[in-house]
C-alpha cells in the first residue's frame, strides 16, 4: 500500500515537473514568435538586463516588443489560466463532479453581463472588472436563492447539489438573454467589438498597468483557495 502511494506521488511529481517545463518553453516561444521575431538568446538577454548588468546587443524595438507587448500578455495568460484551473478544481471539489465548470452557477454569464454594461457606460478597465465581479456574485446569489424557494428540508446533499445545478442553468439562460439584448443595443463599431473581445478573453489589450490591477487579486484568491484545499476535499 505504501509503495503504491509512493509510486503515485512520484508520478504526480514527474507530471507537475513536466508541465512546468512545458509552460516555461511555451512562455519563451511566445516571447520570440510573432510578426516581429526575436531570437531566444536576445529574449534571454533582454529579460536578464532588468536584473543584472548585460551588454546591450539588441535593438530598442526588440526590447519594446518584449516588455511592452508580449511579456504582459504572457503573464496575463498565465494568471488567467491558473485562475480558471483553480476555480474549476474548487467547483469540482465542492460538487464532487469532474464535469463542473465555473459557469455552472451562472458566474461566467453574470460576469459577462456586468462587464458589458460597464463597456456600454464607457468605464475604465477597473470599472469593467469591478462590474464583472459584482454581477458574477449577484448571479451566484440568485442561483443559490432559487433552491431556497422550494423550502424542502428533507432534501439530501446530492439533491441540493442537483437543484443548485439546475438553478445555475436557469440563471445562465437569463444572463445569456440579457447579453443578447446588450449586444443588440451596442455600437457595432466600438462597444460591440470590445464586448466580443472581453467575452473571448482577448489578451491584445493587456498592458503592464493591468497586471498590477488584476494580478494581486488573482494571487490573493489563489492563495485563499490553496489554504482551503483540505476543507474542499472534505466537502
Amino acid at each position: 500500500m505504501k509503495d503504491n502511494k509512493k509510486h503515485k506521488k512520484a508520478e504526480y511529481g514527474i507530471l507537475i515537473t513536466g508541465l512546468i517545463i512545458l509552460l516555461a518553453a511555451t512562455f519563451v516561444i511566445a516571447l520570440c514568435a510573432g510578426q516581429y521575431s526575436v531570437s531566444v538568446p536576445e529574449v534571454t538577454k533582454i529579460l536578464a538586463s532588468r536584473f543584472v548588468n548585460v551588454t546591450k546587443t539588441w535593438s530598442n524595438t526588440a526590447e519594446g516588443v518584449v516588455f511592452t507587448l508580449r511579456l504582459p500578455r504572457m503573464i496575463g495568460a498565465v494568471l488567467v489560466g491558473s485562475a480558471l484551473s483553480l476555480s474549476g478544481a474548487a467547483y469540482q471539489g465542492v460538487f464532487k463532479n469532474p464535469l463542473v465548470a465555473p459557469d455552472l452557477l451562472g458566474v461566467s454569464s453574470g460576469a459577462c453581463v456586468g462587464a458589458s454594461v460597464a463597456i456600454l457606460l464607457h468605464l475604465n478597465s477597473f470599472g469593467v472588472q469591478a462590474m464583472a465581479f459584482v454581477a458574477g456574485i449577484l448571479a451566484v446569489g440568485l442561483t443559490l436563492f432559487i433552491p431556497r424557494l422550494i423550502k424542502n428540508t428533507n432534501m439530501s446533499i446530492s439533491e441540493i447539489a442537483f437543484a443548485v445545478g439546475l438553478s445555475g442553468i436557469i440563471v445562465k439562460g437569463i444572463m445569456d438573454s440579457v447579453m443578447g439584448i446588450i449586444k443588440y443595443v451596442a455600437d457595432p463599431e466600438t462597444e460591440l467589438q470590445s464586448i466580443t473581445y472581453w467575452q473571448l478573453g482577448s489578451l491584445t489589450k493587456v498592458l503592464p498597468k493591468d497586471l498590477f490591477t488584476v494580478g494581486p487579486v488573482i494571487v490573493a484568491a489563489s492563495v485563499i483557495i490553496f489554504l482551503l484545499r483540505w476543507r474542499i476535499n472534505i466537502l
